[in-house]
């Protein structure tokens, strides 16, 4: 059995995890002169993260019900 994560839980800590990225990438960008490649990078390998994570099953977003189609029946 695979460790899975509820779809709620899921979406607020993919928020979460967001921010939290967000907040360490432009504090270190104000803290330290660094080049903007390497700052597209570190985004990237944060994105490449959850990916993996949603990917291999563990995080199941439910995009918050935003993408929630339900299909009309005939």
């Amino acid at each position: 059995m695979k460790f899975q994560i509820n779809p709620l839980i899921s979406d607020i800590f993919i928020s979460i995890y967001i921010v939290g990225t967000l907040y360490f990438r432009i504090k270190i960008q104000n803290e330290y002169p660094i080049n903007p490649l390497f700052s597209i990078l570190i985004g990237f390998l944060f994105i490449l993260f959850i990916w993996a994570l949603i990917k291999v099953k563990i995080l199941n977003p439910n995009w918050f019900g935003l993408f929630n189609v339900n299909k009309a029946r005939s």
